[in-house]
């Protein structure tokens, strides 16, 4: 289960750094819950990809690597996914942008595919 789902991660930043809005959305489950960092709530796989399409034409790239997500198995079929992350713009690291995410993973006919996601940006108390 946890090989399976960091592969899944891992494929978040290929995707996106591709560009591949369709690929990147691919990886949700059709009725996903994606909160981006300013809290926009972004109802389904569809959304999912509409919105990142005209994001993915920016400069903004994920860094690759970082810490290990944790990967807490709830059921067989359902995990908690916690992941550390930063990004670029414009080839310029942005230490403003580091995050951490929560997402749910579901095993579906698909295979694993993520039912939630939740960004946070990382401040300091």
């Amino acid at each position: 289960m946890s090989e399976e789902i960091i592969r899944l991660v891992e494929r978040m930043t290929e995707t996106w750094n591709a560009g591949d809005s369709a690929a990147y959305a691919g990886l949700f489950t059709e009725d996903a819950d994606y909160i981006t960092f300013f809290g926009l709530h972004l109802r389904g796989r569809k959304a999912i990809e509409e919105t990142h399409r005209a994001l993915f034409e920016t400069s903004i790239k994920l860094a690759e690597g970082g810490p290990a997500p944790i990967v807490r198995p709830l059921t067989d079929d359902v995990a908690l996914v916690i992941v550390g992350g930063s990004s670029s713009v414009a080839g310029v690291p942005d230490p403003s942008r580091q995050s951490v995410v929560t997402l749910t993973a579901l095993r579906t006919p698909e295979g694993w595919r993520f039912a939630s996601f939740q960004n946070s940006r990382v401040r300091k108390p």
